[in-house]
């Protein structure tokens, strides 16, 4: 078994990241990222705090835009517009999930697709499903398919079963591992599937991205295939000074021994997360300068 270790692909991809900027530098090109949070949710605050100090800490421009919770629609959509007319940002990102009288969908489609470094604009949905390099592709998926490569998974002919249908991971996933580069059959499996555990013992990859704590048990999983779990749950432990834990989708302790190889959390995919995030800022910063 091989545990496929997130924090050290993504510091390989930082590293890439590095030189890259370094060379649009020497070209008179830092790239600008603006993240914008609406409210105080502790999760969204801790996330958008790491985004910003890894841009700082590669040398990018980095825009931190904090709005109080009862910013109203208008109020964010004029953020984004200004953002969108920015010269200096070349990616936006509005965390998510904002409060709920925000329509996100809106919001999304309202961020310049050229800028939209999340990969959740309809344009750069699009793009992906027809396989045009200048999109951009959703930072978590993008970072699965970074751990494959880095860990020697053979993709061509494998029988890729995700689990979970979000359009942040489940969907684009899905067309990652269908695309012409991947060449996997793939199943899209969710809350509705009939026998879900045997469909995804049929997997040779199975992607975990269904939300819900230690849901894919040995059951779920054949001997020699590789897991990728997404997830990421806090669960109550008292034995812990935080009172919780973290752990994934995936029942890491019972399935590990039968995989070929899996990702832990954390450790895994959520480091990955961030660095495909800087790789999308800096793809924007390239384009938008040709």
């Amino acid at each position: 078994m091989k545990v496929i270790d997130g924090k050290q692909v993504a510091q390989e991809v930082l590293a890439e990241c590095a030189l890259e900027i370094g060379t649009l530098k020497t070209q008179g090109i830092i790239p600008g990222l603006a993240v914008v949070l609406v409210g105080e949710d502790p999760a969204s605050q801790v996330y958008v705090g790491s985004k910003v100090k890894k841009c700082g800490e590669l040398g990018l421009h980095s825009l931190k835009i904090e709005l109080p919770s009862e910013t109203t629609q208008e109020e964010l959509l004029k953020v984004v517009k200004e953002l969108n007319e920015d010269a200096a940002i070349h990616g936006i990102l509005v965390q998510s999930p904002p409060p709920p009288h925000i329509d996100e969908a809106a919001i999304v489609r309202a961020i310049d697709p050229g800028k939209d470094v999340d990969g959740f604009h309809p344009e750069n949905v699009a793009k992906l499903a027809l396989e045009d390099p200048t999109g951009f592709v959703p930072c978590t998926p993008a970072g699965c398919m970074r751990l494959l490569q880095a860990a020697g998974v053979e993709t061509s002919g494998a029988e890729a079963v995700v689990l979970g249908r979000s359009m942040i991971v489940g969907k684009p996933m899905g067309l990652l591992l269908m695309g012409r580069e991947s060449n996997a059959t793939v199943t899209i499996a969710h809350s509705r599937t009939k026998d879900l555990a045997g469909v995804c013992r049929r997997a040779d990859i199975v992607i975990a991205a269904i939300g819900k704590p230690e849901f894919v048990t040995a059951d779920y999983v054949k001997e020699g295939a590789v897991v990728i779990d997404v997830g990421i749950n806090r669960i109550k432990d008292d034995s812990r000074k935080s009172g919780y834990r973290l752990v994934g989708d995936v029942a890491y302790d019972e399935i590990k021994d039968q995989c070929a190889a899996i990702t832990p959390v954390p450790g895994g995919v959520g480091p990955m997360t961030i660095a495909m995030l800087i790789k999308n800022t800096i793809k924007a910063a390239r384009q938008q300068s040709v």
